[in-house]
């Protein structure tokens, strides 16, 4: 398996991962048109983050995004990791972990000083597999405003 930064020629196999995603969350629902713009805007713009895919046999089977800005608390970048998706024929042989590890490392050497992410509430199993890998619950809690 190779884990590298997506490129455009992605974006099909990007926007099925994100169906996938988007099919299983409490809040989202697929919407292709929107996943193409959004994914677009991260390739073409490197400083506003990176899209991270890993390949088996050179098919994209597992993605993540991590999404920069800066905190003010830490004087640093930061990093928003979301849409950790692995195709459901992939699953249970370690791609989730070793992308994830990989993303840790992208970030770290990209300057980033945190890690924050987002997972539904009654997804206890996302909650164990980012727990293993060092990440806590944290006292703040997500609010949302969505603008039209």
């Amino acid at each position: 398996m190779d884990i590298m930064v997506a490129v455009e020629e992605d974006i099909p196999a990007l926007c099925e991962l994100l169906e996938v995603l988007f099919t299983q969350e409490a809040e989202f629902q697929p919407d292709r048109e929107a996943q193409i713009r959004g994914v677009s805007q991260i390739l073409r713009n490197p400083h506003t983050g990176a899209i991270l895919v890993a390949r088996h046999d050179g098919r994209v089977v597992a993605m993540v995004n991590l999404l920069y800005t800066v905190s003010t608390a830490l004087g640093a970048r930061v990093a928003l990791l979301e849409d950790m998706v692995v195709s459901p024929d992939a699953r249970g042989r370690g791609v989730g972990s070793q992308l994830l590890d990989h993303a840790i490392g992208y970030a770290a050497s990209h300057g980033c000083k945190r890690i924050t992410l987002l997972t539904d509430a009654t997804n206890e199993a996302a909650q164990r597999f980012y727990g293993r890998r060092g990440f806590a619950h944290s006292e703040m809690i997500p609010m949302r405003l969505t603008l039209e």
